[in-house]
């Protein structure tokens, strides 16, 4: 059952230390560190003792926390380091590879974003799942093929950029699979379906991607409003509210009055809602009369996913619909009505703010200056084009605002304690996936469902757990120096003791393809070359994974490690391997690693 956030209650799991047995690794040195860096990368979430690299901008200052300067520093453009751009790519990507830091170097940011911004989508996953068969109708009940074609995108598409923020947006935008019920089956192309949607309009406007996801069939089952109907004077039965209160509480308005800085607008020191109950049960009448279209089809095959939602004019509510302090007119067609309603939700001012600081979240800092969220909701409620083509929400604008900004660019931010974030489980993994180029022979991606946190990640794409997403953007950990100095951490509301110990074991089963029973197989052989030289091969390792922000005692830590791990003379030799599988992990693990700076 979906509930509202005022009445939600938050839990956490406060985490010690795992127990040093809890891995598999078979060096025992090896295991010790593991254990205890992957705890200390708890306790330092958002202020660890991270490395710090030299300037990417001269002359640029930190960005103070409370800074309210809306206009960015002068920017002297320089070569960009390997680190500098590994870096960015961390932000901007699903990870970094030797390919991709050279592209950036010789694009430079802004260049390598339009590029990405320019290059094609590759195979869909409707697609991808079709041309496995998996639209014969032994499949139609159950999930099969979406884990595949989920992960196939996110780990293997050239387009890593639309990939980032296409994750991005399904993390606020929810969908789970889960909650795919009473659709006829096909879950699989429904929910491949949905994240196609988000992929395809990730660049466009955040208007029309609005409206399409309102009339997207798997929206519409995830948050119940397929069917909904009008009022029934005899039965007393009323439209249901729950697209309608999620659309504006978490979508795109929010809770609560905004500035355009992100901070609360409030009213005699006391934050103001930004809607309230008349306002839901006033936009809920929208959404009635909305059904499958299955004009020419039924639901015997999944193409009616495909397709949008259709009006049906005899369950629309025609009276008219009251909210936010406007009127929807009676006798209006339902598509009017809709149309009508975003725009309305869409010129709130909250809009800009609310969506551009979670943005930032995602990519770059849990913590972002307020003038870092002004200057990205500048752009957000214009694109600065002199004939106003798609003035407000240009996600193409809005995307290059966020990882062009100082804030973003500047390395010497990396020595405040707030700026920052922790990388989602996800996240590490297609580091890993994306720095060694794994892939699937089999083109089959038997990775899974990983939502387990006491064996594999805690996460897997389109599997939250609610519709407020796998944690929430305003989470404080209890108890932390976090919480004492008014920071969130938004990824550590997935952090319990069963997931340090299960991302560690499942980070080693997959480093070893031999191990886990899934298909991926990375490309080692630029480590290969470097199995016997301890330093050179956590120097890779450090800039792919960490962009260089592993602290020189960890660094040391995890030489001494390997080194301690004798090897052959030729490459066949397996030792190679186990120094590599090594290293890697215990950098996977690295509170350096896990909290991006």
């Amino acid at each position: 059952m979906l509930i509202d956030e005022k009445t939600q209650q938050e839990t956490s799991t406060e985490s010690q230390t795992p127990s040093h047995s809890s891995t598999n690794t078979d060096n025992s040195f090896i295991r010790n560190i593991v254990a205890t860096s992957s705890a200390a990368a708890l306790a330092t979430a958002c202020g660890g003792d991270g490395k710090v690299g030299s300037t990417e901008t001269s002359a640029t200052p930190p960005v103070g926390n409370n800074s309210n300067s809306t206009s960015s520093a002068t920017v002297v453009p320089t070569a960009i380091s390997d680190a500098a751009a590994a870096r960015f790519l961390m932000q901007a990507a699903m990870g970094a590879n030797r390919a991709e830091i050279a592209r950036v170097q010789a694009l430079g940011y802004s260049g390598w974003i339009d590029q990405q911004m320019a290059m094609p989508a590759s195979q869909s996953r409707w697609d991808w799942l079709r041309s496995k068969g998996m639209d014969s109708s032994e499949y139609r009940n159950s999930q099969a093929g979406f884990d595949s074609c989920a992960w196939k995108k996110l780990i293997s598409s050239p387009d890593t950029l639309r990939q980032r923020i296409c994750f991005a947006l399904s993390e606020i935008l929810v969908v789970s699979i889960e909650g795919l019920v009473n659709g006829g089956g096909w879950k699989a192309f429904a929910a491949a379906n949905y994240l196609d949607l988000l992929e395809a309009n990730c660049f466009g406007n955040y208007r029309d991607l609005l409206q399409k996801i309102s009339t997207n069939t798997a929206m519409s089952l995830y948050l119940t409003y397929r069917g909904n109907s009008k009022y029934n004077p005899v039965t007393g039965a009323l439209p249901d509210e729950n697209y309608a209160r999620e659309l504006m509480q978490l979508f795109s308005i929010g809770l609560v009055n905004l500035n355009q800085d992100g901070s609360l607008a409030t009213q005699n020191g006391v934050a103001v809602e930004s809607y309230g109950l008349e306002d839901i049960t006033g936009l809920a009448r929208v959404f009635t009369g909305w059904d499958f279209d299955l004009t020419g089809g039924n639901t015997s095959t999944p193409d009616y996913h495909r397709r949008p939602l259709r009006q049906y004019p005899n369950k629309h509510e025609t009276g008219a619909s009251s909210f936010l302090g406007q009127t929807i007119p009676a006798g209006i067609s339902g598509e009017e009505a809709l149309s009508r309603s975003l725009d309305i939700i869409f010129a709130h001012p909250n809009v800009a703010p609310f969506i551009a600081k979670q943005l930032i979240q995602k990519l770059v800092t849990s913590n972002p200056s307020p003038a870092y969220v002004a200057r990205v909701a500048a752009v957000f409620n214009h694109n600065g084009q002199a004939n106003g083509l798609n003035a407000k929400g240009d996600m193409k604008a809005v995307i290059k605002a966020i990882l062009l900004d100082e804030e973003a660019r500047n390395l010497n931010n990396t020595q405040l304690p707030y700026f920052g974030k922790v990388r989602e489980p996800l996240q590490r993994f297609l580091a890993w996936a994306r720095a060694f180029n794994a892939n699937s022979p089999s083109d089959l991606w038997r990775i899974g469902d990983t939502s387990d946190a006491g064996t594999k990640l805690g996460q897997s794409p389109l599997r939250s757990p609610s519709v407020f997403n796998f944690y929430r953007p305003g989470y404080v950990p209890p108890n932390t120096s976090i919480a004492a100095a008014s920071l969130s951490a938004p990824e550590m509301q997935m952090v319990s003791e069963s997931s340090v110990v299960g991302y560690v074991n499942f980070m080693q089963d997959i480093i070893d393809g031999s191990r886990g029973g899934n298909d991926l197989q990375a490309d080692y052989s630029s480590l290969l070359a470097l199995a016997d030289k301890p330093a050179a091969l956590v120097a890779e390792i450090n800039l792919l994974l960490a962009a260089e922000q592993l602290s020189t005692s960890t660094v040391q830590t995890i030489q001494n490690a390997i080194a301690s791990i004798s090897i052959g003379t030729n490459n066949a030799d397996r030792s190679k391997y186990q120094r590599i599988y090594a290293a890697l992990l215990l950098v996977l693990a690295s509170p350096e690693f896990i909290v991006l700076k």
